[in-house]
């Protein structure tokens, strides 16, 4: 039939639906419609619709209900198309939707009114206005009418959309309100200039709007008002009033409401007054202050005078605050004096402060000038007079005149760089700010100057010494000197010059003994101070030095002789070219001889012998001599880098020029190697030696005339290894056989080393002859892998290892058994762990019967037992038990063993004539080793009958039994010890042929 496609929509309208369809391509007559509620029969609406009408509309329905709509298209012939379809009204939405804060900074409380019709539920969703953030998105039961959103922002505008849920349709109403604001906190008011203040406050993000107000207190006007956004924390009010007191009031504001906050008040800063300044007044010691009136206002002025650098206040004077002066009697003479004029408003001040004034200075007294012995130089002091400084001038006899200022506090001063021997005339004067007192004067002389470079010097001799200086400046008038012993500070005679001398010979002086020379100058009344200078005369060298050997304990011994003059000390220097460090040695001027011990021995010493005599020195001629060698200490034989090599090496205890080394083979004590080696040198390397023999070496040193020999040392050459090192295993004997190749060269023996693989205990050690060359190590582990070691020995020396592994025989398996555990395929295999090592068991399982091998099973070394299955029944096996150790294996003596047979099946009995028994059997599985048959009379119970047949026998005919008997009959199947018998089964003979005819 023909689809009508029809659709249902309701275009915004909650109680009413579109019916949509499409009419059919053969035509319709009319449409009939039919509307009920979805899951009843009950037809609520029906109507009709005219050919070429594809829509119609249903009104009056209720908003939020699922309905059911059948559409009936009438075609030609009688004919109907029926289209069924469900459809559900868009839900109305809520009524009345209200949104209150009450008065909460933090919540907002939702209610409204249930809109007609039916419903699935409410979805809420709330936003915060300004960010458009999605702030609670609620689902609520379809009964609810209230709901209360808490943790909101203060001060903020939300907005909140309730959605009428019914189906997949929703319908929604949107309402919005604000949180009422939070107050600020901590309002601050604080001057940021002096025309400007600056607020501050705490907690401004509760807020949309803040409301500032500042008034001016001084004439309750209102300064500036201001709105802020929310989030400000501060602001700086401009353009105000210096020193003037302000107050501030604040409130914030969100939507429509609005909350007072605190206020404060502050004092803008005044302004400092200008231009003050401190000058004199009519009065003596008087000083007036005067200063400009500032711009704002003010409380007072407070009026400080400071006295001196410091500024220390002395006096304090309060005015109004419209006065512009104030004057200061009765100051000090000669004071100085500063003004600080501070305006006063609230609780702040600003200063200003005027520049120095002076009041009239008096003359200073006391006045003093002396030279204190300084020829470049004079003291001026006076006693102390008030005022800023002083005036000083200086003039003296042809010459320019000098001036000076000084500050207040200085009493004294010196005039440096002065002409000696020069009287000056001083006057000083008290200054205070353009202030001068009265001059006071007084004179003096300066000290003449000494003479300048004095020296005194022998000029390389020994009885005379010549002085020398450079004149003075001007004042001298002449020299005086006077010539000491420096020692005894005797006077040896006086000098007197003129002033146009300049050097002076003394004569007929002691050799070697100092003088002191002192030189003044002399100028008007007063004479210099004394000049020295020091010098002596050259001393005489001593004669006849010689040197001397003394054996024991090494030293040497020196000689000399004294000369004419004075002699400080005797200094020896002993040395030799051999050695960096020397021997220095200073002796009185009585001492002739001195001895040095301690010296190295076998090394050329060289003496010298200074007499001293103040910084001067006279040497003799150089004495030579040597000491005794000591012999070699640590004289050490040790082998070479290789087997062909000695290394010797001493520690040279005894100097000397050089050494020899003497090598001989021990046994012989021939010399076989001489070599020299110079001094400095302490080991040697021989070559081209014999691997594995002993030598003797030994060490002449020589220094001199004189030669000595160290002890003797031996020592030995590394042998060579041995060469082709094989071990294998000696059979059953548990032992290893071990083999090498002799090297050349000499050794003392072998040894041998044996350490068991993974064994923490130490290596088995053997020793064998020198000219052996194997050697069967016994009694060792069976199984047992082994690291052999060999090296030749030469005297504590071997030589580099020779290595190889090998392995022992493994003990075979003991006491192996093979048991039947009463099973017909089953059999169980154990036996007893061997001593030592093996890789594994190999065991095999032999079929007796069938000549064939079954099994091969490899197990762990530590195994004991294993259990053969699914063996033939009745079947007879062997088994043997191998360790196995790599290629090597031990194999157990073979035992043998039968699995139970299986009972004869089918027994079966039959009379073929009256004496004779015929019995038939079918073998089980493989069958047995062979069947029994046993026959009883069923009666008494006694046998009549028995034969042993083979494995391949199925029945057998028991002949001469009694006609018309009953008897019993069991066939056993037996394998080896074991056999499986058949239940009885009886049976008749048959009777005597004769009574059956």
């Amino acid at each position: 039939g023909a689809l009508l496609n029809v659709s249902v929509s309701d275009h915004g309208r909650s109680d009413s639906l579109l019916v949509s369809w499409d009419e059919p391509e053969e035509g319709a007559k009319g449409y009939l419609l039919a509307l009920s509620s979805l899951g009843s029969d009950t037809l609520l609406q029906n109507g009709s619709a005219g050919p070429n009408t594809t829509s119609f509309w249903f009104h009056g329905l209720t908003p939020g209900t699922h309905y059911e709509i059948e559409v009936t298209a009438t075609l030609a012939c009688m004919k109907t198309v029926i289209q069924t379809m469900t459809a559900l009204t868009s839900p109305s939405p809520v009524h009345n939707l209200s949104l209150s804060s009450g008065g909460s900074s933090v919540s907002l409380r939702a209610a409204w009114a249930h809109g007609p019709g039916q419903r699935d539920g409410y979805s809420l969703a709330l936003y915060h206005s300004h960010s458009q953030a999605l702030v609670r998105n609620v689902s609520l039961l379809p009964n609810t009418s209230t709901f209360l959103f808490d943790g909101l922002l203060a001060g903020s505008e939300y907005a909140l959309k309730v959605s009428t849920l019914a189906g997949s349709s929703q319908a929604s109403t949107s309402v919005h309100q604000w949180t009422a604001p939070s107050i600020p906190t901590q309002l601050r008011l604080s001057p940021g200039s002096s025309t400007s203040l600056i607020a501050s406050w705490a907690g401004a993000a509760g807020a949309a709007w803040l409301h500032l107000e500042l008034r001016n207190l001084l004439t309750q006007t209102v300064t500036t008002t201001l709105s802020a956004r929310r989030g400000l924390t501060s602001y700086t009010f401009q353009h105000l009033h210096p020193g003037t007191h302000y107050w501030l009031g604040l409130s914030a504001t969100a939507g429509s409401y609005t909350v007072l906050g605190p206020n404060a008040t502050a004092w803008t800063y005044p302004l400092s007054p200008g231009n003050v300044t401190l000058s004199s007044a009519d009065e003596q010691s008087s000083l007036q202050a005067r200063w400009s009136i500032p711009v704002g206002h003010r409380d007072f002025y407070l009026v400080t005078l400071h006295e001196g650098e410091d500024g220390v206040p002395t006096r304090n004077i309060s005015v109004g605050g419209d006065n512009g002066h104030v004057t200061f009697h009765g100051l000090s003479p000669g004071g100085q004096y500063s003004v600080q004029v501070t305006v006063v408003a609230g609780p702040y001040q600003a200063s200003a402060r005027s520049t120095a004034a002076w009041t009239e200075p008096l003359a200073p007294s006391g006045v003093s000038l002396s030279s204190q012995g300084s020829p470049h130089s004079l003291l001026a002091s006076w006693e102390e007079a008030k005022g800023e400084g002083y005036l000083l001038a200086l003039s003296p006899t042809k010459h320019p005149e000098k001036n000076s200022s000084l500050l207040r506090g200085v009493t004294s001063f010196i005039y440096e760089g002065l002409h000696p021997g020069t009287l000056y005339t001083f006057e000083v004067s008290t200054v205070a700010g353009p202030y001068t007192s009265s001059p006071q004067c007084i004179s003096n002389w300066t000290y003449p100057l000494p003479p300048e470079q004095l020296t005194l010097s022998n000029g390389g001799h020994s009885t005379s010494l010549q002085a020398s200086w450079r004149a003075a400046p001007s004042g001298c008038t002449g020299y005086t000197g006077t010539l000491l012993e420096t020692k005894s500070q005797k006077r040896v005679r006086n000098v007197t010059v003129g002033n146009d001398w300049t050097n002076v010979t003394l004569e007929d002086l002691v050799p070697g003994r100092q003088y002191t020379l002192e030189v003044a100058a002399m100028a008007g009344p007063y004479r210099s101070p004394v000049q020295s200078a020091t010098d002596w005369t050259y001393p005489l060298a001593p004669a006849g030095v010689t040197l001397t050997n003394t054996r024991r304990p090494l030293g040497l011994s020196a000689f000399w002789d004294k000369a004419a003059g004075d002699v400080e000390q005797f200094h020896l220097q002993l040395y030799s070219k051999s050695h960096t460090a020397q021997r220095n040695i200073s002796v009185g001027p009585n001492t002739h001889n001195f001895t040095f011990l301690g010296l190295s021995p076998g090394t050329q010493y060289f003496l010298k012998v200074t007499v001293l005599s103040g910084p001067y020195r006279s040497s003799s001629h150089f004495a030579t001599e040597w000491t005794y060698p000591l012999s070699l200490a640590n004289v050490s034989v040790q082998p070479g880098r290789r087997p062909q090599e000695l290394h010797v090496s001493w520690v040279e205890s005894g100097g000397g020029r050089d050494h020899l080394v003497q090598l001989s083979v021990a046994e012989s004590l021939s010399i076989i190697r001489n070599v020299s080696v110079p001094r400095g040198v302490t080991q040697l390397d021989l070559e081209g030696l014999v691997p594995g023999s002993r030598y003797r070496v030994e060490i002449i040193s020589q220094a001199g005339p004189h030669r000595i020999s160290s002890q003797t040392a031996i020592g030995y050459t590394v042998p060579l290894p041995p060469r082709s090192l094989s071990a294998s295993p000696v059979n059953n004997a548990w032992a290893l056989a071990v083999h090498w190749e002799t090297a050349p060269g000499q050794r003392d023996g072998y040894l041998l080393s044996m350490l068991e693989e993974g064994s923490s205990a130490p290596p088995r050690t053997l020793e064998a002859g020198k000219d052996s060359t194997n050697v069967t190590v016994s009694q060792l582990e069976p199984g047992t892998c082994y690291l052999i070691g060999i090296w030749a020995v030469a005297g504590p020396y071997r030589s580099l290892p020779k290595n190889i592994t090998s392995c022992t025989v493994p003990a075979a398996p003991t006491n192996l058994s093979l048991t039947n555990p009463g099973s017909s395929s089953e059999l169980y295999t154990s036996w007893n762990e061997p001593p030592g090592r093996r890789d594994h068991y190999r065991i095999t399982l032999y079929s007796l019967s069938s000549q064939s091998r079954v099994q091969v099973q490899t197990l762990s070394p530590d195994a004991q037992n294993l259990t053969w299955t699914q063996l033939e029944a009745g079947s007879r096996f062997a088994v043997q038990v191998t360790a196995v150790r790599g290629s090597l294996e031990a194999s157990s003596i073979n035992v043998t063993q039968w699995t139970h047979p299986l009972a004869p099946a089918n027994l079966s009995l039959g009379s073929p004539s009256a004496s004779v028994l015929w019995v038939s059997w079918a073998a089980a599985g493989q069958g047995a080793e062979g069947f029994v048959v046993d026959v009883y009379e069923a009666a008494s119970g006694t046998q009549v009958g028995h034969t042993a047949l083979d494995g391949n026998a199925r029945s057998h005919i028991f002949r001469s039994l009694s006609p018309g008997t009953l008897y019993s009959v069991a066939v056993r199947a037996t394998a080896g010890p074991f056999h499986a018998s058949t239940p009885n089964l009886t049976h008749c003979t048959r009777e005597c042929d004769a009574l059956l005819a």
